[in-house]
């Protein structure tokens, strides 16, 4: 008798599992992607003595006022000024199914409450406010309330210790070219977006080049005026737009930010 009993309630628990809806702990994850422009590079720290534990600590070189992005569409829903203490300026968005990504200490917003936000929207900019004691983004991933291990495309980030994150977030697939024109002389290739990194060789007037990214740099005077704008033309390898012709004044529609 206790046997049929027990294959019975088993068999109601089966039944009720495949009729009744998973609840939103059951709901897929979002596809979660560093906060930070499309191929931006960035140092995030993990610490067992953080609080919440596993949220994330970003940085890099003069980042204060560095724009902050969503890391996956959803709504904001908190876009709150703490003061002194806490998280100081934060926002918090949610995507649904329970999950929430918090954007913390920041220097100022650029979302509000009820707005919709999708990859690569600039919700705010680094900051030190709330407790900081220095510029960075604190960055949470939630679940139902809890914080979560932060997942960057679906792999969990570094626990515990600090891991270079290059972005991936809102990057167009799309690419640009350019004519270099000097007026007879090569162009020199940097490093760096920037006439202070080391020359890494040169390109000839008047070849066609295929740019992957821009960015800005070292302002420069050439050819098309005066620019800050420097272009990618291969890793490690950027020169200056200023000598570029794209047909477009300044930054090339659908051509990523590096």
């Amino acid at each position: 008798m206790r046997q049929r009993w027990w294959s019975l309630t088993a068999a109601a628990l089966l039944v009720a599992g495949a009729v009744v809806p998973a609840g939103p702990a059951w709901a897929a994850a979002p596809t979660f992607k560093v906060p930070f422009p499309c191929n931006q590079s960035w140092s995030g720290q993990t610490r067992s003595d953080h609080s919440p534990a596993n949220a994330i600590d970003f940085n890099r070189t003069d980042d204060l006022g560095d724009p902050v992005v969503a890391s996956a569409p959803g709504t904001v829903d908190r876009v709150t000024d703490l003061g002194g203490t806490s998280y100081g300026k934060y926002v918090r968005i949610d995507h649904g199914g329970g999950y929430t990504t918090y954007y913390a200490h920041l220097n100022g917003f650029n979302v509000s409450v009820g707005q919709q936000v999708g990859y690569g929207k600039v919700i705010g900019w680094v900051g030190s406010t709330g407790g900081s004691t220095g510029p960075h983004l604190h960055y949470e991933q939630r679940l139902d309330g809890a914080d979560i291990k932060v997942k960057f495309n679906g792999t969990v980030a570094l626990y515990w210790g600090t891991k270079t994150y290059t972005s991936g977030n809102g990057c167009s697939s799309g690419t640009g070219s350019g004519t270099v024109d000097t007026a007879g002389s090569p162009l020199t290739v940097r490093s760096g977006p920037g006439t202070g990194y080391s020359s890494v060789g040169t390109v000839a007037d008047g070849a066609t080049v295929t740019i992957g990214c821009q960015t800005s740099g070292t302002t420069v005077t050439g050819t098309f005026g005066t620019s800050s704008i420097w272009d990618r033309i291969g890793s490690g390898r950027f020169i200056a737009d200023a000598y570029v012709y794209t047909g477009h004044d300044g930054y090339i529609p659908n051509v990523p930010r590096c």
